[in-house]
């Protein structure tokens, strides 16, 4: 038996062996995928495998390295009868597999890859919240759990590597990607980011087939493009790039030992992400100790060229300097084709790349596929496929995250709900009675809208009357690239039968927001969903207005993947939930807070802005920001961290153990946390730290610890948050990382407003 196929010998010495077998064309068909191309090169029209397209398009025995989503094989993944459902992916992938491992000279299996942004992007798996609400929850072992479901339900069907998750730090509410984020604060980020990975790779043995490889995304910065455009240039400075938008990368690939990065499509200071060797080599691998492999973002290594239909960074004449480029920065695979590295062979052929700098990059994704198993274990059961996706285990877990992610703004006393006490309910809105999931979403086993929700839970004494009250687009598919706004004229006509009906309620719930096309991914010039403006598309403010007006109490849930500017809903509606998108169980999980089934426990993860002038808004400025406006206040509608429930808490005796330690020294901040009313509920304690007098300016609070604690009416608790250098350290003028000796403000309250938080002082002495 050759060494690299003896599952005894140790997974670098099967890499170095395998290594040594290889031609430079096999080498370089392991730093290439097929996606769309799976129609042309492996399945028929019905999303089969398909032996003889297979037996042509990989005729020199060379294999691939990936094959990017299988679930939408045969058509789409967002169409049940066009998708591949848990045992028909499970059975392509078999095939796929077989094929490869049979059927090219070395035997290498292929790693296939998914999209699990909120659950597996595919038929039949379970869907729970986006990340910015999932960050709602501030609970990163709920967040662990979910992740660690999507892996169960992944690998059964045959994927390997998940392109989640997203550790952007969101600072700009125009980019239409911020749905995708865990929000604004990087210490927050990081501890979902560390979370998600833990999640999906486990302690990365593999042994029990139930863990993919994590990728980490946008290496780095795509959180704060230029005029919040998707895929724009983000100026940052070198300290800003440091101690804002790496720090998630770095915990998620130190502490949850992450794959895979994907560079992402943004430019830093003139260096295109997939260009950057810096990035890539230096900070990635050298300094963060990195041993995994760099995917790239959809053809973005085409675009250091020019891709006519979005954008071109023009680092490169064409696409074989842009292959060049690309690989020299550290770029493993292009996804999601062949495409650029179709030039690598004759790169190496001329000289202008060696065979060596292959190796370099093929080693690490080779020593993944052993570490897997793949080379001693490739296949899966299609009945477990099956058994595991969609399951009533995973549901659970899927309301408990949609439960916990809703976040209570405002409550004059309306909510929760009593059912004994209504007759009838008035369920209104365009966002009330569809299935909203957002962007990268599969199509789960079942959806439950705001309306079918609320009927449910109310019961048959209460009556629940329904108007869509007016529409924000024709449409609103995430799918579909052509928005189309709808009709001011009609939009009228279903608000004033709002109204009617409304007239006839006790009570009114009204959904509004955005949807799937009003705040998405723009991947193209034709496919948008960056914006200029955070108000209400279309006429749904005139509908709250109009609601508000019936005089009768108003509820208003909001379902949306950014922040929205939305003071007048703030200053006269009654009651504010802020829902993001909340998964397959959005009905079920409203109504059970509507009612008081469950405590709102969720808090925002990022500020809400009065106005899109209002924009930058995050609350971890610098001291010289946030002066004041003309005729305008400069502090955000609802800060980073807010959010009530139906019972109240006192936070009290905010101490230290030790006010004064040396540099490298630890403490503990202690504070007692008492249920105040006369429900359960749940509390985030949360920590913020301000270096009083430093050699650079530092923001006027950080975030650098949190704890959720759920106590019964009457119930203290004392909660403890460590300090110690990680949480006091930042980058000096000379770029060191260092702690300063000095007095350091230590807030804790719950948000990250001055009015809700209480200080105490510690002491570093050098």
């Amino acid at each position: 038996m050759t060494r690299y196929r003896d599952s005894g010998v140790p997974a670098h010495e099967r890499v170095a062996d395998l290594l040594s077998r290889m031609t430079v064309d096999e080498k370089a068909a392991q730093m290439m995928c097929v996606w769309q191309k799976k129609a042309e090169t492996l399945v028929d029209e019905h999303g089969a495998f398909s032996a003889d397209k297979a037996r042509a398009a990989f005729a020199d025995g060379n294999g691939i390295g990936q094959v990017g989503r299988p679930s939408d094989a045969g058509g789409s993944g967002h169409e049940p009868e066009k998708g591949r459902g848990p045992r028909q992916m499970a059975e392509l992938t078999n095939a796929i597999q077989k094929f490869f491992i049979e059927e090219s000279r070395l035997g290498i299996p292929v790693i296939f890859h998914e999209e699990c942004l909120h659950g597996l992007a595919a038929v039949g798996s379970t869907s729970f919240p986006q990340p910015i609400a999932l960050a709602s929850t501030w609970n990163p072992e709920l967040v662990e759990s979910l992740y660690a479901m999507t892996a169960h339900e992944a690998r059964v069907r045959g994927t390997h590597q998940a392109l989640t998750p997203v550790v952007d730090v969101a600072r700009d509410a125009r980019w239409g990607r911020v749905e995708e984020t865990f929000g604004e604060d990087p210490h927050l980020v990081s501890r979902m980011g560390v979370a998600a990975v833990r999640g999906f790779q486990g302690d990365a043995s593999f042994q029990d087939g139930t863990r993919v490889l994590a990728t980490m995304k946008h290496f780095v910065a795509h959180g704060q493009p230029e005029a919040g455009m998707n895929c724009a240039p983000v100026n940052v400075s070198m300290r800003e790039l440091r101690e804002v938008f790496l720090p998630p990368f770095e915990a998620a690939i130190r502490e949850g030992g992450a794959a895979s990065v994907m560079a992402s499509y943004n430019e830093v200071d003139g260096v295109p992400s997939h260009a950057s060797e810096w990035l890539l080599r230096d900070v990635l691998r050298q300094e963060w100790g990195f041993e995994g492999f760099v995917v790239s973002d959809y053809y973005a290594i085409w675009e250091l060229n020019d891709r006519p239909d979005t954008h071109g960074h023009w680092v490169a004449a064409d696409k074989r300097e842009a292959c060049a480029l690309a690989v020299r920065a550290g770029v493993n695979i292009e996804f999601p084709e062949p495409d650029c590295y179709l030039h690598l062979a004759e790169l190496v052929a001329d000289g202008t790349l060696s065979e060596a700098q292959l190796d370099d990059m093929v080693a690490p994704m080779l020593l993944w596929k052993f570490r897997m198993g793949l080379f001693d274990d490739p296949y899966v059961d299609p009945a477990e496929a099956e058994r595991v996706v969609g399951s009533e285990e995973n549901r659970k877990l899927a309301h408990q995250a949609a439960c916990e992610s809703i976040t209570l703004l405002k409550n004059d006393g309306v909510l929760p709900l009593d059912a004994a006490k209504l007759s009838t309910i008035a369920v209104v809105g365009p966002n009330a009675g569809r299935a909203l999931l957002g962007g990268y979403s599969g199509v789960p086993p079942r959806t439950v809208s705001v309306l079918d929700g609320i009927r449910a839970r109310a019961g048959e004494s209460v009556e629940v009357l329904y108007a869509e009250g007016c529409k924000i687009t024709v449409g609103g598919s995430w799918n579909e690239d052509a928005v189309v706004a709808s009709d001011p004229k009609q939009d009228r006509k279903q608000i004033a039968e709002a109204v009617e009906i409304a007239a006839l309620a006790d009570v009114i719930i009204v959904a509004v927001g955005e949807n799937e096309q009003t705040s998405r991914e723009a991947w193209s010039r034709a496919h948008m969903g960056d914006r200029t403006s955070l108000d209400l598309v279309g006429r749904q403010q005139e509908l709250v207005d109009a609601m508000i007006a019936t005089g009768k109490p108003v509820i208003v849930l909001l379902f949306n993947g950014r922040p929205l500017a939305l003071p007048a809903i703030k200053e006269h509606a009654p009651a504010i939930l802020e829902c993001w998108y909340l998964g397959q169980e959005t009905g079920h999980a409203v109504a059970e807070i509507l009612f008081g089934d469950a405590d709102p426990s969720g808090r925002l993860p990022i500020s809400f802005p009065r106005s899109v002038g209002h924009l930058p808004v995050f609350y971890n400025h610098k001291p010289s920001a946030r002066r004041g406006y003309l005729w305008d206040d400069a502090s955000p509608l609802w800060a980073f961290g807010e959010g009530i429930g139906y019972t109240t808490f006192s936070i009290d005796n905010v101490r230290l153990d030790d006010a004064e330690i040396g540099i490298d020294g630890t403490t503990r901040v202690l504070a007692d946390v008492t249920n105040t009313g006369d429900r359960a509920g749940t509390q985030t304690v949360q920590m913020y730290v301000r270096d009083r007098v430093s050699s650079v300016t530092r923001p006027v609070k950080e975030l650098k610890g949190f704890r959720r604690v759920t106590l019964q009416p009457g119930q203290t608790e004392t909660v403890q948050i460590p300090i110690g250098p990680e949480q006091l350290a930042f980058w000096d003028v000379r770029m060191n990382r260092v702690v300063e000796p000095g007095e350091f403000e230590i807030r804790v309250g719950a948000s990250s407003r001055d009015a809700d938080l209480q200080t105490v002082v510690l002491r570093v002495t050098g």
